[in-house]
C-alpha cells in the first residue's frame, strides 16, 4: 500500500513538471540562441514571481547577457518569448512590418474589465482604429490649446498648495511621486471630466481623485501581484476573477460619468474638457452617445493622464535635485520665455521651452516608465539579424523588446549611466540611433497620448521651477533602486526632495 502510494505522489510529479517544461525544448528545436536558467513554470521570470526583481529588470539583465545576439529565446513562464535586441529588428516589428505585428501583448479581458475594454492600448483591429482616430484628434494642437486652459488652473492650484506647506517653514520636504500624482489627477479631473478632483484640498483627500487613483494603481505587493496576474497569467486571472479595475472603482466612475452628463443635460453651457469631445465625436457619428464608451474613454484618460504621468514628472524632479547645474540651466529657459510671454504659460511658450524637452527625454531615456514592450506577431514572418540569425516567426509569438537595455546600451549612447540633457539637443539628436529610444514606443501604436502628458508636464515644471528650487532630501535612498514588485518605474523608499522658494 505505501509503495503504491509514493509510486502514485512520484507519478503525479513527474507529470507536473513534465506540464511545466513541456515548452522548454523550443528555441533549441528552432536553432535560435536561448537564455540558460530556465525554471519549471517560471521561465526566466521566477525573480518576478518571488518578488526579487521588477519584470523590467529581468529582461535588461537578459539584454546585458545576451546582447551580442540579434534575438534571443526566452520563456515568458511557460510561454516561448522572442527578445529581439537590435534597433533594426526593432524598427521591424514596430514600424517596417507593422501589419505582422499589429496586437500588443497585454491584453484585457472585456468580461473581467469591461470599463478598459475600449481603450486603444489593449484594442487591436477595426476598435483600435476607430479609437486611436478619436483620441488623434482629441489630442490635436487645436485641442491642446483648449485643455491648456484648464491646465494652467490646476497649476494655479498647485503653486497654492506648495505656498501653504512652505510658509510655514520656509521650506517643504516632499515625496515627489505623491506630490505630482496630486497634481495629474487634478489635471484628469478638471481637463478630462469637468469636475473638481479636490487633490490639493487635505480636508477632502479621501474623496480626492488623488486618492481613488491611488487606491489602485499605487505600486504596492497587491496591487501589483493583481497587475501581474492580469497581464502575465490571463488564465489564472479568469479562474480568480483578478480585473485591473476593482468593481469599487467600476462604479465610482460609472456613477461619476452618469451624473456629469445628468446635469449636462440640463445645462447646455459649452464645455471645453475631454468628456465633451467624446461626447461631440459620438454625436457625429450618430444621433445619441453610448454611455457605457462614453465611461470607458473616460476611464482611459484617467488611467493614461494620471499615473504615467506622475511617473514621469516624479523622475525628472528627482533628476533636477540630483543635478542643480542642470536645473539652474532649466530654470533660466523657464524665467527667460515666459518674460516673453508676460509670464502666462501658454501653448506657443511650452513649445519654445527645448531644453524642458532634452531634460525631459534624458530623464526617460535614464528610467523608462515601462522598461519593456510587449507585441504579438499575428502574421508569419521571417526575421533576419545583422548577425546572420534568421528565425521564421509564426503567428501567435511573443516578442520583447527591452527598452531599458537599449537606452542603457554603450553602443548606441556615450557613458549611458552619465545624465546628460545635451545627447538631446538639436545637434546631439542628429546621431542618435531612434529605435534604441522607446520612451513613448514608435510605429502606429506609438503612444497616442503623448502630445497630452508633455503639456501638462511641462506646464508643471515650469510653475515649479520660476519660483521654487529642488533639492535632493537626506531621506532619499541612494543610489535608486526600483521596487521589486512594481509594474512601472517606482523608487524604493520614494523620491524625497526639500523644496524652497528660490
Amino acid at each position: 500500500m505505501a509503495v503504491t502510494l509514493v509510486l502514485l505522489i512520484l507519478g503525479v510529479l513527474v507529470a507536473i513538471y513534465l506540464y511545466l517544461t513541456k515548452n522548454y525544448k523550443y528555441w533549441q528545436k528552432q536553432g535560435i540562441p536561448y537564455a540558460e536558467g530556465v525554471v519549471p513554470g517560471f521561465g526566466h521570470f521566477l525573480n518576478v514571481a518571488i518578488v526579487k526583481k521588477p519584470f523590467s529588470e529581468v529582461c535588461l539583465d537578459i539584454y546585458n547577457d545576451y546582447r551580442k545576439h540579434s534575438m534571443v529565446g526566452i520563456y515568458n513562464f511557460m510561454t516561448p518569448t522572442l527578445m529581439v535586441n537590435e534597433p533594426d529588428l526593432v524598427k521591424t516589428v514596430l514600424q517596417t512590418n507593422f501589419s505582422n505585428f499589429h496586437e500588443n501583448g497585454l491584453k484585457i479581458d472585456p468580461d473581467l474589465d469591461p470599463l478598459l475594454a475600449n481603450n486603444p492600448f489593449f484594442n487591436y483591429g477595426e476598435k483600435w482604429v476607430t479609437g486611436r482616430k478619436r483620441l488623434t484628434y482629441a489630442f490635436s494642437s487645436m485641442r491642446l490649446k483648449v485643455l491648456l486652459v484648464t491646465v494652467k488652473l490646476v497649476c494655479e492650484k498647485f503653486e497654492s498648495y506648495l505656498d501653504r506647506r512652505i510658509n510655514k517653514t520656509g521650506k517643504i520636504e516632499l515625496e515627489l511621486k505623491d506630490l505630482f500624482s496630486r497634481f495629474t489627477a487634478q489635471v484628469v479631473s478638471s481637463a478630462g471630466f469637468g469636475v473638481d478632483g479636490m487633490c490639493f484640498d487635505e480636508t477632502k483627500e479621501k474623496e480626492s481623485f488623488y486618492a481613488i487613483g491611488k487606491s489602485f494603481l499605487e505600486p504596492n505587493m497587491w496591487n501589483n501581484m493583481i497587475l501581474t496576474i492580469v497581464f502575465f497569467m490571463p488564465s489564472l486571472a479568469k479562474y480568480l476573477r483578478a480585473r485591473f479595475l476593482p468593481k469599487k472603482i467600476d462604479q465610482f466612475f460609472r456613477s461619476i460619468i452618469k451624473e456629469v452628463m445628468e446635469q449636462r443635460r440640463k445645462d447646455a453651457t459649452p464645455r471645453n474638457d475631454f468628456l465633451q469631445l467624446m461626447v461631440d465625436l459620438e454625436r457625429t457619428e450618430g444621433d445619441t452617445f453610448d454611455l457605457e464608451i462614453l465611461t470607458s474613454h473616460a476611464v482611459s484618460f484617467f488611467v493614461d493622464g494620471y499615473e504615467t504621468s506622475s511617473i514621469v514628472l516624479s523622475f525628472i524632479g528627482h533628476n533636477l535635485a540630483a543635478h542643480p547645474e542642470v536645473q539652474k540651466k532649466l530654470r533660466e529657459e523657464v524665467v527667460s520665455v515666459l518674460n516673453k510671454h508676460n509670464g502666462e504659460i501658454t501653448y506657443e511658450a511650452l513649445k519654445e521651452m527645448t531644453y524642458m524637452d532634452q531634460v525631459f527625454s534624458e530623464s526617460q531615456r535614464v528610467v523608462p516608465t515601462l522598461g519593456f514592450l510587449h507585441k504579438v506577431c499575428t502574421e508569419e514572418i521571417e526575421l533576419k539579424g545583422s548577425d546572420g540569425i534568421t528565425y521564421r516567426c509564426p503567428r501567435g509569438m511573443e516578442i520583447m523588446i527591452p527598452v531599458s537595455g537599449l537606452q542603457a546600451d554603450s553602443r548606441y549612447w556615450e557613458n549611458p549611466e552619465t545624465f546628460d540633457p545635451e545627447r538631446f539637443s538639436p545637434e546631439g539628436k542628429q546621431s542618435l540611433e531612434k529605435y534604441a529610444f522607446l520612451p513613448f514606443g514608435e510605429g502606429p501604436r506609438m503612444c497616442v497620448g503623448m502630445r497630452m502628458a508633455q503639456l501638462q508636464i511641462k506646464a508643471c515644471l515650469a510653475t515649479l521651477l520660476r519660483k521654487y528650487s529642488l533639492e535632493v532630501s537626506p531621506k532619499m535612498k541612494l543610489p535608486l533602486k526600483m521596487v521589486p514588485s512594481s509594474f512601472l518605474a517606482a523608487a524604493e523608499g520614494g523620491l524625497w526632495t526639500i523644496i524652497r522658494p528660490i
